[in-house]
């Protein structure tokens, strides 16, 4: 096992933590709103010198990859490779969407053993960012920009029990009304959940280029759309 700092800053949550052999040691956690150009240098600030006073030595560097806010993302990540370029340590990124399906896979025990997880990052109207998942983290449908209708979904509410979560989904609850579907409220991305996901990624070697790495954007569900609606007209 390895000690990994984690930051997490996709959406107006702004955490940060530490982990080390499997087990959180230290996590700052803000959720009074987008501040993450304050909280998050001060919640990295303080994680260092908590694994320093413990005379941890840092493995790695875990950062959320998207999607989500432009500003948010670019706060964090230039944290992240700041970090790396100091520490000479790895990057390692986190998928939001896979990472927001960890606190369900803790903690929702009820859910059905052959439930999807659909976790939506909120775009703007009734659009969002989203993937289909199982419960092992498999990949069903990639991540695309959806702009939700009772349609949208519906392939996989036939199948059976679909659960969506994120700070997409609450408004997507009037819309998709299948019996099939699930709404988990109050999940959030949160960097204590990012452990289980680096610490694979970093035994597995699968680390990213520091001076090159950039995150998913939710501007680019703009310009997706823009061209989709560009070519339709054509």
């Amino acid at each position: 096992m390895a000690c990994i700092l984690h930051i997490e800053t996709s959406t107006k949550v702004c955490s940060v933590a530490v982990s080390e052999d499997g087990k959180v040691i230290f996590e700052k956690t803000d959720q009074e709103g987008p501040s993450h150009a304050v909280s998050c240098g001060v919640f990295v600030d303080e994680a260092l010198s908590f694994a320093e006073s413990h005379a941890i030595p840092l493995d790695a560097v875990a950062v959320s990859e998207g999607p989500g806010s432009y500003t948010g993302l670019r706060i964090g990540v230039s944290m992240a490779k700041g970090v790396c370029y100091g520490r000479r340590v790895p990057l390692l990124s986190v998928s939001t969407l896979k990472l927001l399906c960890v606190p369900v896979l803790l903690f929702h025990e009820e859910i059905p053993e052959d439930a999807l997880f659909v976790p939506m990052i909120d775009a703007r109207r009734m659009e969002v960012y989203a993937a289909v998942y199982d419960r092992a983290l498999r990949e069903v449908r990639g991540i695309q920009p959806d702009i939700v209708t009772a349609e949208t979904y519906q392939e996989y509410l036939e199948r059976g029990p679909v659960c969506f979560f994120g700070d997409g989904a609450a408004k997507c609850q009037s819309v998709i009304t299948h019996p099939n579907a699930l709404f988990l409220p109050g999940i959030h991305p949160l960097a204590k959940y990012m452990h289980p996901l680096a610490e694979r990624d970093l035994m597995q070697g699968q680390t990213r280029d520091v001076a090159y790495f950039e995150p998913f954007y939710l501007k680019e569900f703009v310009a997706t759309k823009s061209r989709d609606l560009l070519r339709a007209e054509l």
